[in-house]
Formats: structure tokens, C-alpha cells, sequence
């Protein structure tokens, strides 16, 4: 019947009359591609036709589907008034469809309830607001997609195509200590869990660039979640998002929460383009993300996306893994192991250094002062119990300036001078003890 080289003579089996059907022009619709058969769908033109974004359905509520239901309730156009802000609460948490079919029987449901109060007598004029959406509409059934507010090691934040439109798709990973096994839930389908393991792949391949210890990774296990796990999922669009995942928890750098992807990786690091970029895009500026990671090769599809997306949404075209970790991964922040803070003696600043003392219970401190009046050449006599220490200044003829009189207890102040080339030779590090101070001071 679709075959127009056929179709000039088809018998209908109930007429039984051949007739041509080689003009006629037929049309189908349908959700999705997966349940048409093979044969059919090899002698047809697919167009696919994307979803509408927040603000067409909000015009084609206020234009067309709100008129209409109030004509078929009987309410006059000024009696029910439903503002912006509240088609776009109906549209975020009532309903979720690429269509405005669900839309329109929730302003249907809002018109009717309307209509019954103004039978009661009870109001002449209603408006919906924020506090009684919910006596109309009830609770709501979709919570609204909002990304996490602060930057997560092993939590990044995915885009999917539904048959609803777009949605995020957070991915989670963690490590736990075991035998090096890798982990998969959330009804991840066959195509997802093999982009897992291609991202683990590419992971261990690239351990030196990303310094992974490999050993270390061998004794834990990587567990890959992705939330809802009652809502079967797959495709290959998550293999970077779930790399980028992996390398996060494995080297504990964060992955930055204002930032969703999307890309197919392979094991080289490739990024391979993907489908419905139009609607993830939607979906991450629906949620307040303000930049997006999608494969270079999809760069074409920029010029199809709704202005507002593309006035308020960054994006970064890549085709690496590289590239993807460098816009993805936060910056780590180095902290040394023991905070120092060595100021300018010439400044006149005053430093205040800890030394211990040999068979001390505690530790007595030097206060030095450059600059001032403070006395200059002023020195201590030596403890008795230093001299007696063999292998120290003392006993080696050298004397150390630098030194404090362990029994006395009293800090010694002195005037740094600049080294003259009569100065000593460095003094030799006395037994036991954890360091000494520069000669210059």
C-alpha cells in the first residue's frame, strides 16, 4: 500500500476493486520508532519532530488551550485568571510530555473546578496562585529538576532523552574497599553498562596522565548508581558523564555542579556525537544549569536550539575525554601537610619559633625582633647539660649563638646581622634535636 511502484493497483480485500493509491499521501504519527516494524519503517520518510519548549507550551496554553476550555465550561474569558508564572508551576510539576495533551486536561480540571464554585455562589472571580494550585490540581506529581548546589566528588550530572522530552540523569559513583570488582544499578540497560565499562577501561589507560594508583585501585571496588532505579534506562549518550564520574571518585577531585554533559566515549577517549540534543538542552536550563559539555560533532545542532538556551547556556564542544575533564573537574586545591608561614625579619616583623630542648617535658620558645632597640650582641651562658653532650657545638669548640638556656627558661633576644666574612661555620646539629635556625639570625 506504501510502495508507490504498487500501490496504482491495490485491491481492497472488502470492495475487492483494484484502484490506485499512487497519489495518495499518507501520513503516520508516532511516540516513538521503536515499535514500528522494520519493513514498514524502511518505506517511510522519518521526520522527527522535537518537543515544545517551556515557553511554547506557556503561549499555546495562553493562546489556544486556556480559550478553548473556557468556552466549553461556559465561563466568560475574564472570570478565571491564570497567570504566567502559574501555567509554568502546571507545566514543571503537573505534567511531563513533549506535547500539551497532559496540559490541557489539567486546565480543563482547573476550568471545571471553577465553574462548580461559581454554582455554589460562593465567588464571582478566581485566580490561581501558589497557595490554591493545590485545591485545584492537587499535589504535585513531578518535583522540579533542580541541580545540586555545590560541587561533589563522584557526582556528575547527565542529560537523556525521554519520550517526554529531556531530563538530568545523575550519575554516582563510589569506591569501597574489596577486590577491584565494578558495580552497576539503576536498571542500567546493556548499551549503559557497556559505556560503564569502556569508561573504567579508559580510566586504568590513562592512570599516569591522571595519577591513579593503579594498585590501590585493584583492592577497591567501583560501585556506578544512577537514582530511580525503578525507570529502566540505556543508551550510549552517559559514557562520559559516567567516566567523568569514575575519575572523580578515583582521584577525589570535584565535578562541578553547574555543569551538565552529554557524549558517547570510547576507549581511546573519543567523544562520539548523540541524538535529542534539542531536549537536553531544555531540560538543563529548565533546571538552572548554565553550561553544557556535548561532542564536538553536534556543534551544527546549536543553530536549531531555542534562543533563550542559547542566551543563557555555555557551551563547550569537545571530542576528547581530555577536554571533557578539564571544563568538568573543579581544581584541586593543594594545602600543604603543615602550614608555614615564614615572614621578612627585615621587615620588622616578630617571629616566634617552638624549639624543644633536650629533656624538656615541654618546649620554650625564641622571640626574635628585627628592628628597634632591642638589645643586639646580648648572649646566654650555655646550660651545663648541653656542654656535656657529646658531638655538640659546645663540646666542639664551635659555639652557637643560636642556642637558649634550657634551665633558665627565659627567651633571648637579638638583633638579626647580615653574615660578614669572618662569619662562624654552620653548627652541627646537636643529638636529639628536631632542627636549628638559620646562622644568619
Amino acid at each position: 500500500m506504501l510502495d508507490p511502484a504498487q500501490n496504482h493497483t491495490f485491491v481492497d480485500h472488502y470492495l475487492d476493486l483494484p484502484y490506485d493509491l499512487s497519489d495518495v499521501f499518507f501520513i503516520c504519527t508516532a511516540n516513538n520508532l521503536y515499535s514500528i516494524p522494520r519493513a514498514l519503517r524502511d518505506r517511510m520518510e522519518v521526520v522527527e519532530i522535537g518537543g515544545y519548549t517551556e515557553e511554547e507550551k506557556v503561549q499555546i496554553a495562553r493562546r489556544h488551550l486556556l480559550p478553548r476550555q473556557l468556552e466549553t465550561h461556559g465561563l466568560e474569558p475574564g472570570f478565571l485568571e491564570v497567570p504566567d508564572r502559574m501555567l509554568r508551576d502546571v507545566i514543571r510539576t503537573h505534567t511531563r510530555e513533549a506535547g500539551v495533551r497532559d496540559l490541557d486536561r489539567k486546565l480543563a480540571t482547573i476550568c471545571r473546578k471553577a465553574a462548580r464554585r461559581v454554582v455554589q455562589g460562593r465567588i464571582t472571580r478566581v485566580r490561581v496562585t501558589p497557595h490554591n494550585l493545590e485545591e485545584f490540581l492537587g499535589p504535585a506529581r513531578y518535583r522540579v529538576e533542580e541541580e545540586t548546589r555545590h560541587d561533589q566528588v563522584g557526582v556528575g550530572c547527565g542529560l537523556a532523552w525521554t519520550e517526554h522530552g529531556g531530563e538530568l540523569l545523575p550519575v554516582e559513583v563510589v569506591l569501597m574497599p574489596d577486590r577491584g570488582q565494578l558495580i552497576i544499578t539503576g536498571r542500567l540497560g546493556d548499551v549503559m553498562q557497556e559505556s560503564a565499562r569502556a569508561a573504567l577501561s579508559y580510566a586504568r589507560s590513562r592512570a599516569q596522565e591522571l595519577n591513579i594508583d593503579l594498585e590501590s585501585l585493584e583492592k577497591a571496588d567501583l560501585h556506578i548508581h544512577l537514582p530511580e532505579g525503578a525507570i529502566p534506562k540505556d543508551g550510549p549518550s552517559a559514557g562520559i558523564t559516567m567516566a567523568t564520574a569514575l575519575i572523580s571518585a578515583i582521584t577525589k577531585r570535584p565535578i562541578r555542579s553547574e555543569i551538565g554533559m552529554t557524549g558517547e566515549i570510547t576507549l581511546t577517549g573519543r567523544v562520539l556525537p548523540i541524538g535529542g540534543l534539542k531536549e537536553k538542552v531544555l531540560a538543563a536550563h529548565r533546571a538552572g544549569l548554565t553550561e553544557i559539555i556535548a561532542p564536538l560533532a553536534n556543534k551544527p545542532d546549536w543553530a536549531e536550539l531555542p534562543p533563550a538556551a542559547r542566551r543563557h547556556l555555555n557551551f563547550h564542544w569537545v571530542d576528547t575525554m581530555d577536554s571533557v575533564l578539564r571544563f568538568a573537574l573543579a581544581s584541586a586545591e593543594v594545602q600543604p601537610a603543615v602550614p608555614v608561614d615564614v615572614p621578612d625579619v627585615r621587615s620588622g616583623d616578630e617571629v616566634e619559633i617552638v624549639i624543644p630542648i633536650m629533656g624538656d617535658t615541654g618546649a620554650e620558645s625564641v622571640d626574635m625582633t628585627a628592628g628597634g632597640d632591642t638589645p643586639s650582641d646580648q648572649t646566654t651562658e650555655s646550660d651545663e647539660s648541653m656542654d656535656s653532650v657529646p658531638g655538640s657545638p659546645a663540646s666542639n669548640g664551635v659555639h652557637d649563638k643560636s642556642r637558649v638556656n634550657g634551665s633558665a627558661g627565659k627567651p633571648r633576644r637579638r638583633r638579626p646581622t647580615s653574615p660578614s666574612a669572618n662569619a662562624e661555620a654552620p653548627p652541627v646539629l646537636a643529638q636529639n634535636s628536631e632542627f636549628l635556625l638559620p646562622q644568619e639570625w
